[in-house]
């Protein structure tokens, strides 16, 4: 196992374009940090910087404290898990398995090579499929064939290319479970490239959040969902995507396209000097009034609106309530959407509704909204004005308390 530092990472290509530009990032031993980001973020180049796959322009590269900018990849003490599985199709399951040893002739005897693919096969579930070849195998099985590959090698860092991306979605959620708890009971130092927010918020101890190749927020995936720093995590992070609303604070109250609502003073403070503000409200923090108790309501604000459609997914429900946007902000959600690899932020917000409930599109209905999880955010610099940062490090320490309790436990059972 093995720390990774890296320190201000710049990667130019010919034309000058900073794919990555100046990424820092220190990622502990037996700790799983995740890459996440749209399409050209950088994510994929951050990765194969680490495995010695694309040289460095500037900055530098620490595995367990030693630097490896110069170093060739197989002198990197490094494993990477390609999203294409890169299985040798002509041999079994076990000689895949088997090849990284086979290659550092004369180091491993015939009876550790045995002993060592048979350790990782079980503790993959391939055991019964040690003698089949690659192509008789599922998409699953060849994904651990290639964590089998990985593991073996006993490498100081696991490094995931996208993994499971060309898994269908079944599988690929049984696949995340499958890397989360092999990666707690070996507590090897992981960093994980992902597009699939899914994936990235089950997963990771931390996530680091990229755009255009610069590093937007290293976080656990609580504090990035609950205290973003900027436009972009907030809109990247969480599905749906957090409802933008154009708005001015006057006082303490938010004039809005669908109301007024009220903030209380620390709130309404950090955005009462704005000419306009954007109010990110996560879908979940709204709710049917009729749902909601006495207690409860008291922490938020009813208003009425008429409905344009809902949809129903079984074990959820939304309503979507259209808007007039605000020129001044038009822009700007344009270009978020961009970043966010999506065609354009409606002018529509999205209110999470019980399953159960039977209001439809058409119907004006009164919803409720949490006003304390509201979020301002500048239009004109992206920063969220009302961030808690205190509390977002508080969320981050206890997941890092967490995954240390984990292997902790998971270093008892080994031991045992």
């Amino acid at each position: 196992m093995a720390s990774i530092s890296i320190r201000n990472l710049v990667k130019e290509y010919g034309d000058g374009y900073p794919a990555v530009n100046d990424v820092s990032l220190e990622i502990e031993d037996g700790e799983f940090v995740i890459l996440v980001g749209p399409s050209g973020s950088g994510k994929s180049t951050v990765l194969r910087m680490i495995a010695g796959l694309e040289d460095i322009t500037s900055g530098e590269l620490l595995i367990d404290g030693e630097r490896v900018n110069e170093k060739p990849p197989r002198e990197r003490n490094v494993a990477m898990v390609f999203q294409n599985y890169a299985l040798y199709p002509h041999l079994s399951v076990y000689e895949n398995i088997a090849f990284p040893m086979r290659l550092h002739k004369g180091q491993f005897s015939k009876e550790e090579v045995d002993q060592k693919v048979r350790k990782a096969a079980e503790t993959l579930e391939l055991t019964e499929h040690l003698d089949r070849k690659p192509a008789n195998l599922s998409g699953g099985q060849r994904q651990r064939v290639a964590m089998g590959r990985a593991i073996v090698r006993e490498a100081a860092a696991f490094l995931f290319d996208e993994p499971l991306s060309n898994l269908d979605a079944k599988l690929r959620g049984q696949m995340r479970t499958e890397i989360s708890q092999l990666q707690r009971r070996l507590n090897t130092t992981s960093v994980y490239v992902t597009h699939d927010q899914t994936e990235a918020m089950t997963l990771g101890d931390r996530v680091a959040v990229l755009k255009k190749g610069e590093l937007q927020q290293v976080a656990s995936p609580r504090e990035l969902y609950e205290q973003p720093l900027n436009l972009f995590v907030a809109g990247f992070i969480g599905a749906p995507s957090m409802n933008f609303l154009p708005g001015s604070v006057e006082g303490t109250t938010l004039k809005t396209p669908i109301g007024e609502i009220e903030l209380n003073e620390k709130q309404a403070e950090a955005g009462r000097d704005k000419e306009v503000v954007l109010a990110g409200i996560r879908p979940e923090f709204f709710d049917e009034a009729s749902q909601v108790d006495a207690s409860q309501r008291a922490k938020g604000q009813v208003f009425t609106a008429e409905l344009s459609h809902t949809e129903w997914l079984g074990n959820e429900q939304y309503a979507y309530v259209n808007y007039e946007n605000d020129p001044r902000v038009t822009d700007v959600l344009q270009s978020l959407a961009e970043d966010m690899d999506a065609d354009e932020l409606r002018t529509q917000l999205v209110v999470a509704v019980d399953a159960m409930s039977t209001i439809r599109g058409g119907d004006t209905a009164e919803l409720w909204v949490n006003t304390r999880r509201i979020h301002l955010f500048d239009p004109a610099t992206g920063e969220n004005l009302t961030r808690d940062a205190e509390a977002g490090a508080r969320l981050t320490e206890m997941a890092r308390e967490d995954r240390q309790r984990e292997a902790e436990r998971a270093g008892a059972k080994l031991s045992s």
